[in-house]
């Protein structure tokens, strides 16, 4: 290493910014301090230097002042900062302000080769937070701050309110349109006598004047208001992209420069108007945009919700009674019963039962962790056995389940293609653009040079494919909040993109589309005793499958008495007992195997029948059989559907119900029946080998893998807090009949997309033809650009809305 004075103007090889004291050298390279050269050092010898091919000089200078972050030591504060907290597995989000690039997002994504105690880490960018899962066995919280501090990502960490986080509220894009409308208004003003052409003897002793004072209004709207897009450009081509900001920072310098030379040489008035104009309808969209997607998150993530309940325990004159209500009616101190594979909503304490809580839903790792009377159980954990009871320690907080569900860790390999058309699009618009822009001047330039910059600026302001690229992101956001306004609640919008190429729709038949509201159930066999009744209830009770709900709503809730062991076996059934009493309850085979089965017992028509099958210590008792009840508008929905769907019936159960569903359904629809879970896996995993678009509707209990494996999974909820974090959906049951218009308004949102795209190139190709022929002012020019991107969030917000009516309708 080597430390020289400053000879000449030399840039950090890390952060970019002048060496203004000293220039270290080391490595062949020159930095402006021993931070940017340590954290070079350390990328460097992590192999991570690829950091620098993204971007040149794309780090932040790290300042970290010693001592800063000593209040991490504490207990208290350390707890409230983690989101999640158990064994060696801990999580904990983080304000980042300094991200600011594609290089950024690269390196904070890859802080697991930095040290090996950091599981994953997750940008998001837009927020500008990390998402880190670490373990604090090997790292401690403060040492991860001080890691990210020496990489030069200062964490933001407030200390003055942890239960609630404070959003700053970011209100530098009104100020830049102020001062561009402030400065717009001024020079439009100032530019009136040059527009009459009025010939007064003070206006003229005082034009110049004029000019100079337009001159000076338009400094800050270049420099402040306009300057995003110069850094926006400059970024774009310093990573060899061209993005869309390049020819409207190409114009802004242009009209600038142009209007500047006019005035200094005495040449005219300039078009200090038309940069003004440009520059504030240009923030003018921008402001629409960002209120606009304020108010889509705003609504996704807080009037929206997961439509599952759960059971709370509510108490009245001494008596306990239990009741199904919305997850995001629980409030703090609620008693909540969790059931088997039911996910827990919020922050809670155990107060009762044996809780084997799989968190793999918040850090991806299935290993159920044993939880004690006591003990706090963190928001999307899943119980694993029996049923337990806890206290709520925080309302739902729909965002943090929100974003769990938006995890990497659960998302698919569905690329969009609307999504690539759109960057595509927007891509080789550009180079048109510009191509066109350059070619015109130059015929310009020879044919007549006074119309030369006029044409060439027209060009690069009147051509800008903004509203191309806000086309999709304004219809599939107005289509996300439409679903949830009729309770289809999806993952994000590219699901609706997906769901617009489904051709094969698979629904599991028990639970999805069953009810357990109308089923009746005839019980035949030996008398339970009462503790067998007790014990039965107890095991029904801590159950979510359809059958053990429907079964438990019928049986009498006297005397319950809770199961000490409780094991479900998938596809099978369930296995509980107490301290003398053993029951089976499931299938026939899984009951009657090692069974003593008195009297006969005809197994094949066992199997023609839907039943729910009872053992006591290995002795079979008898069954209760099922007469199911199909959810209203059944036979309509699959008509619909079977005009342009292949429609499969996949179920677990026997085939005793075939006859009846062959009556209800069309006769294209295809039924497999007495398929395991490891099967419905395969059966989509065949389908899509066959280049087939495969959705699967089911219930979340034994279709979970086939809805991950699905291209769009979709979970029907009846008042059940059973929720799968692979599924791409999740239906109220309520509007089960409503499935057809869901396809038909994801098929109509992407005709809107392609409509906007026609619409904003009929634009453009007509805007360029006037701005070529030399027929197009700048300052009209100016105007009609942003006027076209709001046209098109205009027509995008108009079309889906009209589509909303239908569904509503």
């Amino acid at each position: 290493m080597q430390v020289v004075g400053k000879m000449e103007s030399i840039n950090c090889f890390h952060c970019g910014e002048e060496c203004v004291e000293e220039v270290i050298r080391y490595s062949e390279k020159s930095f402006c301090c021993t931070g940017c050269k340590t954290v070079f050092e350390i990328l460097n010898s992590n192999d991570l230097s690829y950091y620098y091919d993204l971007e040149n000089a794309p780090g932040i200078s790290p300042k970290l002042r010693e001592g800063k972050y000593d209040f991490l030591d504490n207990d208290e504060i350390i707890e409230k900062l983690l989101e999640f907290d158990h064994g060696e597995s801990q999580i904990v989000s983080f304000t980042i302000p300094s991200i600011h690039c594609s290089s950024c997002i690269w390196i904070l994504e890859n802080l697991n080769k930095l040290h090996r105690a950091i599981k994953s880490s997750q940008v998001d960018f837009p927020k500008k937070k990390i998402r880190i899962s670490f373990s604090m066995d090997e790292l401690c919280l403060k040492e991860l701050v001080l890691l990210l501090a020496r990489i030069g990502y200062e964490p933001n960490i407030s200390l003055e309110n942890f239960e609630e986080e404070k959003k700053g509220v970011d209100r530098s894009l009104i100020y830049k349109l102020g001062v561009a409308g402030f400065a717009f208004g001024n020079i439009m003003f100032l530019s009136f006598p040059e527009y009459f052409e009025i010939r007064e003897f003070w206006l003229e002793q005082f034009k110049h004047l004029f000019r100079w004072l337009m001159f000076s209004f338009s400094l800050p709207v270049v420099f402040y208001s306009g300057k995003d897009y110069f850094i926006s450009a400059y970024k774009g081509l310093r990573s060899g992209l061209l993005n869309i900001d390049v020819p409207i920072a190409l114009g802004i310098a242009v009209l600038f420069l142009r209007s500047t030379a006019e005035i200094a040489m005495d040449a005219g008035t300039g078009f200090f108007d038309s940069l003004s104009g440009l520059v504030f309808f240009l923030l003018l969209g921008k402001f629409f945009q960002q209120k606009t997607y304020s108010f889509l998150s705003f609504e996704r993530d807080y009037k929206s919700y997961f439509p599952i309940a759960v059971t709370r325990i509510t108490s009245e004159n001494g008596n306990h009674s239990e009741e199904q209500v919305p997850v995001y009616k629980i409030e703090k101190g609620d008693r909540v019963i969790i059931r088997n594979e039911e996910l827990i909503p919020m922050d809670a304490i155990l107060i009762k039962g044996d809780a084997s809580i799989d968190y793999s839903f918040v850090t991806g790792e299935a290993e159920p962790v044993t939880r004690l009377s006591g003990d706090r159980l963190y928001a999307g954990g899943r119980q694993q056995g029996g049923i337990i009871e806890v206290e709520a320690l925080k309302p739902v907080k729909q965002s943090y389940l929100t974003q769990l569900w938006s995890d990497e860790v659960f998302s698919k390999d569905k690329s969009s293609a609307f999504q690539t058309l759109t960057n595509q699009i927007s891509k080789r618009f550009t180079y048109a653009v510009l191509s066109i822009a350059f070619i015109s001047a130059i015929f310009w330039m020879f044919y007549e040079p006074s119309k030369t910059w006029n044409v060439f600026t027209a060009v690069l302001i009147i051509a800008c494919p903004c509203a191309i690229a806000l086309a999709a992101p304004f219809t599939l956001g107005n289509l996300l909040r439409i679903f949830g306004r009729n309770h289809l609640y999806l993952k994000d919008a590219t699901v609706i993109e997906q769901t617009a190429k489904i051709d094969t729709v698979v629904f599991d038949k028990t639970g999805t589309i069953t009810t357990s509201e109308r089923n009746s159930i005839t019980y035949e066999g030996i008398e339970l005793t009462e503790q067998e009744h007790e014990l039965l209830n107890g095991s029904l009770r801590a159950s979510n499958h359809p059958l053990s709900r429907a079964l438990y709503k019928m049986l009498k809730k006297n005397n319950i008495s809770t199961p000490d062991v409780f094991r479900e076996h998938v596809g099978e059934g369930l296995e509980t007992s107490t301290s003398d009493l053993c029951l089976k309850i499931g299938s026939a085979a899984f009951v009657k195997r090692n069974a003593l089965v008195t009297g006969e017992s005809d197994t094949r028509e066992d199997q023609q029948k839907t039943s729910v099958h009872i053992s006591a210590n290995d002795q079979y008792k008898g069954c209760f059989s099922f007469h199911n009840a199909y959810r209203e508008g059944l036979s309509a929905l699959f008509e619909d559907l079977a005009k342009d769907k292949e429609l499969i019936i996949l179920s677990g159960d026997n085939d005793n119900e075939r006859e009846r569903l062959e009556k209800l359904l069309p006769a294209s629809t295809k039924m497999f029946f007495n398929q395991k879970p490891g099967d419905k896996l395969q059966f989509v995993k065949n389908l899509q080998q066959q280049n087939k678009k495969v959705m699967m509707v089911g219930d979340g209990l034994n279709d979970a893998g086939a809805l991950a494996q699905s291209d769009v999974g979709i979970v029907i909820s009846e008042d059940i807090n059973v929720f799968s974090p692979a599924c791409d959906g999740i239906l109220d049951a309520r509007k089960f009949d409503k499935f057809p218009e869901y396809f038909k308004l994801s098929k109509g949102a992407i005709s809107v997309i392609k409509w906007s795209f026609i619409l904003s190139l009929c634009y453009n190709i007509i805007g360029l033809g006037f701005a070529v022929s030399g027929n197009l002012m700048p300052v009209v020019a100016a105007i009609l650009m942003p006027l076209s991107s709001i046209s098109i969030v205009g027509f995008t917000t108009l079309a889906t809305q009209m589509l909303g009516k239908k569904l509503g309708n």
